[in-house]
C-alpha cells in the first residue's frame, strides 16, 4: 500500500486507548472503540500522523477552542477570528468595508459614523469605503496580552482601527495626518500606551501635497506615529498623540521593546537609495533602484525621550498633528539608525526584551542586534557616520549579537518559551527554526544555531506562535500564513485560497497538523492569544445600550408600550421596538422628503437573539443583537410603499415579522 495502514492502527490504538475511557465517562455511552476508529482510519487510508493529527486538533461539538487568531483579513477590509487547534473560522469583524449581514454601513448611524469619521475629507479624494488590513494588535498590560482590545491598520490609506473585544465590534476609525499609506505596525507599547503605526510610502511636506519626484529627497517626508489610547475606552486620542519626522526611506514593519528595551520602538526600512522608479520615462524599475545599497537602515527609536519633548513643547503643529522634526529628534537623541541587511521585511523584539531579530528578503541571514550592545553604543557615540540627513548609524559590529544562516527569503520571527526562534522563509517555503542567545537562557555552546526546518506549502509570508509576541509565550501551535496554496484544495476558479497551516511546535522534529483555506482575504499577520485571557466579552447588551457608547442610548425604547412616532415639520422621529415576531410600530407613515429617524431597540435578552432590520430600495440593513439600539437616518425622496422586514432568521415565524414604511406623495 502507498500509505502505512498498519502504522495508522497502531498508532490510533495506542493514542486512542486512553481517550475512550474519557469520551465514555463525559457522555456517559455510545463511545467509539479504539478498534472503531481505527477502522475509520484504515477507510479513510491515513496513517498514523495523519490520524493522531486529526486527534490534536478535534474540538468536540459544544467545545471551545483554547486559543483565538486575530487575523488580518487583506483587502477584504476586515478581520478573522478563528480557533486553534480546530481552525475554524468563528467571526469575520467589519472594520474599513461595510458588511450586510452585520448591518455595519448600511444605513445604520453607527456603522456610518465610524466609516465617516474615519475618511478624512482633506485628505481623501472620495470617502474610503475599503482598506487592506495587515496588522492586528492586541492590548497589552506589562506586555502581555489584556483581551480588552484590537488595533488594525490600512496598509492603503494610512489609517487605523480600533476593536472592542467586548463585543467584537469595531468603535473607531483614525485617519491618521501626514501619512499616505502605512505598512510599519501595528504594534501597541507594553502598557497599550500608544498604538504605533509608521508611513510606508513617503509624501510630500507641502503645502498643497504636491511636490515632483525630482524633488523626493527634499519635499518628501515618512513619518513614526504614537498614538495615544485612553485607558478607559481604547480610544484613540489624537490631541495626546505625536509622530516623528523621518527621512524619506520607505519604512516598514516595527516592534516595540518590552522588559530590558522598554521604552524604544524599533522600524525596518528599504529603499534608503530613495528610488522612484520611472520606467517609461527613461528611468529604472524601483525594485532594481530600491535594491543597490548593500545595507538599509533600522530605526532605533526612543519614543519615551520623545513623550518628554513633546511634553516640553519642542514640536511643530501639522494638519493638526504634534509633529517632532528630523532635526530636534536627532539633537534630543530619540532617533538612531543601525545597519541591516538590505531590504530586510520582518523586526521583532524577543521575549525578554533583549534581542531585536531582522531578516533581509536578500539575504538569507536573521541579523540578531543586541539592545545593550546598542546603549552601549550610543553612549560611547560608537557611530559609523550619519545619514544623508544627519541621524546618527551605529557601528554594525557594535551592536550585533550574532547571525543565523537560515535560507532563502527570510521575513518574519516569533518566539516560544524555550528561547527558540521561527522565522519564515518565503523562497524556501519553509520555516526555519533556531537558538536565540544566553539572555534568553539558551547555553552559550547553542546560542544562534539552526535547529529544524520544516517546509509548508507554499511561499510563507507571516506566522504567528502562541502568544509568541508576549513576554510570556506559550510555545505549543504555530501557525504559518502562506500566500500561495497551488495544489492544496479543489479547483474553484482561478483565484486560488490562501493557506492556513497549524504546527504542532511540541513535536520533534516539527510536524503539521492541519490546514484550512482561506477563501475571504490575503491575511497578512495574525496574534494569537489564550481564550481565557478575553475576559470582557459579553454575551448580551444591557437593555438599550448604544455599542458605540457602551452606555444607555438616548433613544432606547424597552418596550413596545413605549414605541411612538413623532413628528417636528418635515423631521420623523419612530421609537421602534424588535422582538420575536414583530416591530412595534409595523408601519411607519411619512412624506416625501422627510427626514426619518429610526431608532429600533432589540428588547430581547436571550443570547443570539439577533433580528435584523432591512428596507428594500432604501439601502437600509441593520443588524440588531439582544440589547442593542440601532440609530438609521434617510431622507424619503422614493414614494412608495415599501415592506421592511427582519433579514435574521429568528423564529417560527420569522417570515411574518415584516412591516410597511409608506412614503406619501407630496
Amino acid at each position: 500500500m502507498k500509505r502505512s495502514v498498519i502504522a495508522a492502527v497502531a498508532v490510533v490504538a495506542l493514542v486512542l486507548g486512553a481517550v475512550v475511557g474519557v469520551v465514555a465517562a463525559r457522555v456517559g455511552q455510545g463511545a467509539a472503540t479504539a478498534g472503531a476508529l481505527a477502522d475509520v482510519a484504515e477507510a479513510r487510508g491515513l496513517t498514523g500522523e495523519e490520524a493522531e493529527a486529526a486527534l490534536k486538533t478535534f474540538v468536540p461539538p459544544g467545545e471551545y477552542d483554547e486559543y483565538y487568531i486575530f487575523s488580518s483579513g487583506g483587502h477584504s477590509g476586515q478581520v478573522l477570528v478563528w480557533g486553534v487547534p480546530s481552525m475554524r473560522l468563528l467571526k469575520e469583524i467589519p472594520v474599513f468595508t461595510p458588511d450586510a449581514w452585520q448591518g455595519y454601513g448600511y444605513g445604520t448611524d453607527q456603522g456610518l459614523q465610524v466609516l465617516e469619521a474615519g475618511s478624512d475629507p482633506a485628505k481623501n479624494a472620495t470617502p474610503v469605503r475599503w482598506g487592506d488590513t495587515h496588522h492586528p494588535a492586541l492590548s497589552e498590560t506589562e506586555g502581555d496580552y489584556d483581551g480588552r482590545w484590537l488595533y488594525i491598520n490600512d496598509r492603503a490609506n494610512g489609517r487605523i482601527a480600533m476593536i472592542d473585544l467586548q463585543d467584537f465590534k469595531t468603535k473607531q476609525i483614525v485617519d491618521i495626518p501626514n501619512s499616505s499609506t502605512s505598512h510599519g505596525g501595528v504594534f501597541v507599547t507594553p502598557n497599550t500606551e500608544y498604538a504605533h503605526i509608521s508611513s510606508m510610502t513617503p509624501m510630500p511636506w507641502t503645502e498643497d501635497g504636491y511636490a515632483d519626484l525630482k524633488d523626493y529627497e527634499d519635499a518628501y517626508r515618512g513619518v513614526s506615529s504614537w498614538l495615544a489610547i485612553d485607558q478607559e475606552t481604547g480610544r484613540i486620542d489624537l490631541e495626546r498623540s505625536f509622530q516623528i519626522e523621518l527621512p524619506p526611506y520607505t519604512q516598514d514593519l516595527a516592534d516595540a521593546g518590552k522588559l530590558t528595551s522598554y521604552g524604544w520602538g524599533f522600524i525596518n526600512s528599504y529603499n534608503t537609495e530613495m528610488a522612484v522608479g520611472g520606467d517609461a520615462e527613461g528611468g529604472e524599475p524601483i525594485e532594481t533602484g530600491a535594491i543597490a545599497n548593500d545595507y538599509d537602515f533600522l530605526h532605533i527609536i526612543n519614543w519615551k525621550k520623545a513623550e518628554e519633548v513633546v511634553a516640553e513643547g519642542n514640536y511643530v503643529e501639522r494638519n493638526g498633528m504634534r509633529v517632532i522634526p528630523l532635526d530636534v529628534a536627532i539633537e534630543e537623541g530619540i532617533l538612531y539608525f543601525a545597519p541591516e541587511p538590505r531590504n530586510p521585511h520582518g523586526v521583532d523584539v524577543s521575549p525578554t526584551g533583549d534581542y531585536i531579530v531582522v531578516a533581509g528578503k536578500l539575504d538569507p541571514n536573521a541579523t540578531v542586534y543586541d539592545f545593550e550592545l546598542i546603549q552601549r553604543a550610543i553612549e560611547n557615540e560608537d557611530f559609523q557616520g550619519t545619514d544623508p540627513y544627519g541621524v546618527p548609524i551605529l557601528n554594525f559590529d557594535s551592536v550585533v549579537a550574532g547571525q543565523v544562516e537560515l535560507g532563502v527569503g527570510p521575513l518574519h520571527t516569533q518566539f516560544d518559551d524555550e528561547g527558540h526562534a521561527y522565522t519564515s522563509l518565503f523562497v524556501d517555503s519553509a520555516i526555519a527554526e533556531w537558538t536565540l542567545g544566553p539572555k534568553a537562557g539558551v547555553p552559550e555552546g547553542e546560542a544562534f544555531k539552526l535547529v529544524d526546518k520544516i517546509p509548508v506549502h507554499y511561499n510563507i509570508g507571516h506566522l504567528v506562535t502562541a502568544e509568541g509576541d508576549t513576554v510570556a509565550p506559550d510555545g505549543r501551535y504555530m501557525v504559518a500564513l502562506n500566500k500561495w496554496s497551488i495544489d492544496r484544495y479543489p479547483l474553484v476558479g482561478t483565484l486560488k485560497p490562501q493557506n492556513f497551516q497549524l504546527i504542532d511546535l511540541e513535536s520533534d522534529p516539527l510536524r503539521i497538523l492541519a490546514e484550512v483555506p482561506v477563501p475571504n482575504a490575503e491575511p497578512h499577520y495574525v496574534q494569537m492569544i489564550k481564550a481565557d485571557k478575553l475576559v470582557h466579552r459579553i454575551e448580551v447588551y444591557e437593555p438599550g445600550t448604544d455599542p458605540l457608547t457602551m452606555t444607555t442610548s438616548e433613544f432606547a425604547t424597552l418596550s413596545p408600550d413605549d414605541a411612538r412616532v413623532e413628528r417636528h415639520g418635515n423631521v420623523v422621529d419612530v421609537y421602534m421596538t424588535a422582538m420575536r415576531s414583530h416591530f412595534t410600530p409595523d408601519i411607519v407613515r411619512v412624506r416625501e422628503g422627510d427626514t426619518v429617524n429610526l431608532h429600533i431597540t432589540n428588547i430581547e435578552t436571550t443570547p443570539d437573539a439577533t433580528h435584523g432590520f432591512a428596507i428594500p430600495q432604501y439601502n437600509v440593513e441593520a443588524s440588531l443583537d439582544p440589547g442593542e439600539v440601532v440609530n438609521i437616518t434617510f431622507e424619503a425622496t422614493k414614494t412608495g410603499s415599501f415592506a421592511f422586514y427582519c433579514s435574521e432568521f429568528c423564529s417560527a415565524l420569522h417570515l411574518e415579522m415584516r412591516g410597511w414604511l409608506l412614503v406619501e406623495p407630496k
